[in-house]
């Protein structure tokens, strides 16, 4: 069994924010699959099932993402290596797709949270947001929706993100992904 995680958060007012990109990929891939509604207060999201595989978003917001994922991952006894987080980076020029096991949470506070829940070694796919001219305006620029340029490429990336995601649930390895789904 996979747990996909998309990570965002609730509310209307965030739906297209650059910090939701893990939700709108979550919302892609569950639009069409045959699946059915986990209800579990205790889960802290909202979780489809299809087949073999959850797909969570969160209803914790960003920063404690993890307690959803814990959740989740110790009722299932998912294994961490089938749990793949979707999720923003600020580090990547917009529309980069890159995929790592473990590593660092580069900042992003869903990641932390999740790192302190279940450890760090769970598939991470990093979708590039770009980042402002400085610092103090990071926060929001994370939650500023996307322009409408970016919401017309967002689609093919989108696309592609799912593609990759597939190849993951269907066994590939993360090396075999990463050498042909990476985006620049």
């Amino acid at each position: 069994m996979h747990l996909i995680v998309g990570l965002g958060n609730i509310g209307e007012k965030y739906q297209l924010t650059r910090h939701n990109i893990g939700f709108l990929v979550i919302d892609e891939m569950t639009k069409n699959l045959n699946t059915s509604n986990i209800n579990k207060a205790n889960f802290k999201a909202d979780v489809l099932k299809s087949g073999y595989n959850l797909f969570a978003k969160p209803k914790t917001y960003m920063n404690n993402s993890g307690e959803a994922v814990v959740a989740i991952k110790d009722y299932y006894k998912i294994d961490i290596e089938n749990i793949i987080v979707i999720h923003d980076d600020l580090d990547l020029p917009f529309g980069t797709v890159k995929f790592k096991t473990g590593g660092g949470n580069g900042g992003h506070n869903g990641l932390k949270s999740i790192d302190s829940h279940i450890g760090k070694d769970y598939i991470r796919v990093r979708i590039g947001i770009g980042k402002p001219k400085t610092k103090n305006e990071v926060v929001n620029y994370v939650l500023s929706n996307f322009s409408k340029e970016e919401l017309n490429e967002l689609e093919g990336i989108i696309s592609h993100t799912i593609l990759a995601i597939d190849a993951l649930k269907s066994g590939e390895s993360i090396n075999e992904v990463k050498s042909k789904f990476t985006l620049k």
